[in-house]
């Protein structure tokens, strides 16, 4: 009796807690963050010491405060189960915030989580309405899918009850069921067929939602609300809407205006899932949503905001042409709006429906350009993606000049995605070729250096293939080069078209409205020199300048001098890859001069690549490197890229034996030289095509690099391969010919010549012979070596072998053993015979042991 008396003592002398009201003016009135953290830790203390004593009295209080405490961001979780007694009290007021403390402190990762089922089944059939809502709200906040699955049951029951209260309450609350564990939706599909004959704004919203949620889920369950004998959910919801725009004046449902927006909208957003697809069902709704756009008030917000989702349904349904007609129309009104965000909401919606009827959206094409002046970012971008997605064979002059001058003015965050599209676009619609180059070329000078890669090289390739416009073209980029050298894009453009075509710089021309260049080979050297020596000169653009000059030099005749000097410019150049092109263009003036003539010739016209290939100017090959093993393949004249992606593919070469197949059609290649190594481990790949240049154009590969315009590549032992003694088929050294292939008639001879020592390289010729009666079309050779070695194969005498060994083809093969190792090589043969295709392979290992010792 003393210890009861002694601890009600204590209790009595405890001082109340402070009520929140006054917690939250104290933590207010906090002047720094470490005021706030104190007064916080300091009212943590004192609850946890309440929770202790088991205080009854106080400890609806006490949660409430914590409560408080965790919103503003500090750790609560010590009252978890202080909610778990308040929920099971009896009072209202206990309830009400222990429901709210397990909404916010609980998950389904806690343990305490679990504790909490038994009393939301009890409460979920208690009988005052506002206890059973509170267990329905709790219950669709922190459901996992073990309580989805043991108060589902519950859920139905109250689904089916009289008060429309609850009604809503337990639809929503089976909504989130139903997102948690969508295989517990078929529970909840019958109870749905009388909630939309509700006529309680709340009961039919809440409806509304669980059936859109559902369909958004399930496509059986669309199919269920549209075929439904029971349940017509369409003519339903159409009539309801109906009642929605066409009944007075309701105050408690209105809204600016207009009745139940909030429904509207979610009656038009499941009209626009049911309908999707269904012809039946899109002709159902077309007159009403005819109504509903025609008798919405377009004076105030939300009055836009049905007609927006209006747009969304009739773009999404089965709808008829006319319908999608007024729904652009409602778009185009939205653009003449003050307001930025209907503005915006226009034109991010007609982008989506463009395609979808594109000849309505074209008829708000000049507010859509006139868009593109706003002073607004967000507007001016979808602006501009919208104009590119309205460009077409008809419009495309107007519509191109509206862009330039956007591009012109428009923020430098623009300007690399509006050149790209306007490139792209031209290239589409271009009605001439004249046309095309004016409006790229605008497009380099007007971006400047925002230009990406894909425009410089698209200009490349499209003056490489107008014959008759490229001295139109180089005057050009020459007064434009000359005008500004600071536009890298330009510059490089530019000087690639100066290297190839430089003596057209001062033919004359017959094309109107061109003026003849009035300028000499040593003024167009000096602009070259003014971008060589320029600090503000990209390396890539330096690169493009001095391969220029070089060209120049079998272009131009009475500057030889200059132009040997520009080239020498870096000879000590701490770039390498600068170094190594002026290093290596010095000597094509000094020991191999012989050859210069012809490897400087003209590249021929490039064919068309694709964007993401690097724009070579080589026919349309990708460029090779031959460093550390690296594939060379020699560009090809005459062959389609195609064709050319065919032959050098030599993948399969590690395949099984060597059967004759059929050649399979071609793949378009998805790396470069150096991942198609990766695949192939230790090979290394070399391969020739019929028709290639002559063997003088097979210069070394860091030459070539040069010469394509693209960075150099390190020094390689492989120039050294090119000497000076000519290439001889024979037997000088005394070393056995050798037979690598010999199959269905296909003979391939191998005779040696090695080099004196030091040197490591040994020429192979490769004698083609064909024994059948029937030759061999379109003879293609190629080989691969490991990566120890180095390979480089010359173009081959012909493509075609002569039947009955009436005639032969050879090809010069050069190998650089340096570690002296034991010599083997993977061969494929391609060709045609009797119009079927052929593929062989086969591996050569047995070489003289001579050529490596």
């Amino acid at each position: 009796m003393n210890t009861v008396n002694t601890i009600l003592e204590k209790i009595n002398k405890m001082p109340a807690p402070k009520r929140l009201r006054d917690l939250i003016r104290e933590i207010r009135s906090a002047r720094t963050a470490a005021e706030e953290r104190s007064v916080v830790n300091k009212e943590c203390a004192q609850i946890r010491d309440c929770f202790k004593e088991e205080d009854n009295t106080y400890r609806c209080r006490n949660v409430a405060k914590l409560l408080y405490i965790h919103m503003l961001g500090y750790p609560a979780h010590f009252g978890q189960l202080e909610c778990l007694k308040l929920i099971a009290s009896p009072k209202f007021t206990d309830k009400r915030i222990g429901y709210l403390g397990a909404m916010l402190l609980l998950d389904e990762r806690t343990d305490v989580h679990l504790l909490v089922t038994n009393c939301l089944k009890n409460d979920l059939g208690h009988q005052t309405q506002y206890i059973a809502s509170l267990a329905l709200c709790t219950l669709g906040n922190i459901c996992s899918v073990e309580m989805s699955r043991d108060l589902a049951g519950e859920v139905e029951k109250m689904l089916k009850s009289s008060n429309a209260y609850l009604k809503k309450k337990s639809a929503l609350c089976a909504l989130c069921i139903v997102r948690k564990v969508p295989d517990l939706m078929e529970m909840f599909l019958p109870a749905t067929r009388t909630l939309l004959n509700e006529k309680n704004h709340g009961v039919l919203l809440a409806a509304v939602c669980l059936i859109t949620e559902m369909c958004k889920l399930s496509i059986d369950a669309v199919n269920h609300f549209r075929k439904d004998e029971f349940m017509e959910v369409v003519p339903q919801l159409v009539r309801i809407l109906k009642n929605l725009i066409m009944a007075g004046y309701s105050p408690e449902h209105d809204v600016s205006g207009v009745s139940d927006p909030f429904l509207q909208v979610r009656i038009l957003n499941l009209l626009r899932l049911l309908g999707k697809g269904d012809a039946e069902a899109s002709e159902a709704m077309n007159d009403i949503l005819a109504q509903v756009a025609t008798n919405t008030e377009t004076s105030k917000n939300v009055g836009h905001a049905i007609l927006y989702e209006i747009v969304l349904t009739i773009m999404g349904i089965e709808s008829e042409s006319g319908l999608r007609v007024l729904a652009v129309n409602i778009l185009g009104r939205f653009l003449l709006n003050s307001d930025k965000n209907i503005r915006y909401v226009a034109l991010n919606t007609l982008l989506r429906v463009v395609h979808a009827d594109y000849n309505a959206v074209q008829r708000h094409r000049s507010t859509i350009v006139d868009c593109l002046k706003d002073p607004d970012v967000s507007i001016k971008k979808r602006a501009m993606e919208l104009c590119f997605a309205l460009i077409n064979q008809n419009n495309i002059r107007g519509m191109a000049k509206e862009l330039l001058s956007f591009l012109e003015k428009c923020e430098p965050e623009f300007k690399a995605d509006c050149c790209s599209n306007l490139v792209t676009a031209s290239e589409k619609y271009s009605p001439n070729r004249r046309w095309h180059i004016d409006t790229v070329m605008k497009v380099l000078t007007t971006a400047g250096n925002y230009v990406r890669d894909d425009v410089v090289s698209t200009l490349v390739q499209l003056v490489s293939q107008a014959d008759s416009l490229q001295a139109y073209a180089v005057q050009n980029l020459y007064r434009a080069m000359r005008d500004d050298i600071s536009q890298q894009p330009l510059v490089q453009v530019a000087t690639w078209c100066i290297g190839e075509y430089g003596d057209q710089l001062f033919a004359g021309t017959s094309i109107e409205d061109s003026e003849p260049l009035d300028a000499s080979e040593e003024d167009v050297l000096n602009v070259l020199e003014r971008a060589l020596v320029n600090n503000n000169s990209t390396l890539t653009s330096k690169e493009y300048v001095i391969t220029a000059i070089l060209k120049l030099s079998t272009r131009f005749s009475s500057t030889q001098p200059k132009i040997q000097k520009l080239i020498a410019f870096y000879n000590r150049s701490t770039s390498v890859e600068l170094q190594q092109r002026s290093v290596e263009y010095s000597t094509l003036f000094s020991t191999q001069d012989q050859m210069r003539s012809g490897l400087l010739e003209k590249m021929p016209v490039m064919e068309k690549t694709r964007v993401d290939e690097p724009m070579l100017a080589n026919g349309g090959e990708k460029e090779d490197d031959l460093l550390n093993g690296g594939a060379a393949s020699p560009a090809t004249q005459t062959q389609q890229p195609t064709e050319v992606c065919e032959s050098q593919n030599i993948l399969d070469i590690l395949g099984g034996p060597s059967t004759a197949t059929p050649a399979q059609p071609a793949q378009p290649p998805k790396s470069t030289g150096g991942e198609l190594l990766d695949l192939l481990g230790d090979i290394d790949m070399s391969g020739s095509s019929a028709g290639a240049p002559p063997p003088m154009m097979m210069g070394g590969p860091p030459l070539m690099d040069g010469l394509m315009g693209m960075p150099a590549a390190a020094p390689n032992p492989l120039l050294d391969m090119m000497g000076s003694q000519p290439l001889v088929n024979g037997n000088e050294n005394s070393i056995p010919d050798i037979v690598g292939f010999e199959k269905d008639g296909l003979s391939l001879n191998f005779s040696f010549e090695k080099a004196p020592p030091p040197s490591t390289v040994t020429t192979m010729t490769v004698t083609a012979t064909n024994s059948s009666p029937n030759p061999l079309l379109e003879f293609v050779f190629q080989a691969a070596v490991p990566k120890s070695f180095q390979l480089q194969m010359l173009s081959p005498s012909g493509n075609i072998v002569p039947p009955s060994n009436s005639g032969s083809v050879t090809q010069i093969v050069k190998v650089n053993n340096p570690q002296k190792q034991p010599i083997r090589m993977r061969l494929r043969m391609a060709y045609t015979v009797n119009g079927v295709p052929v593929t062989e392979q086969g591996e050569v290992s047995n070489f003289p042991p001579v050529l490596w010792q």
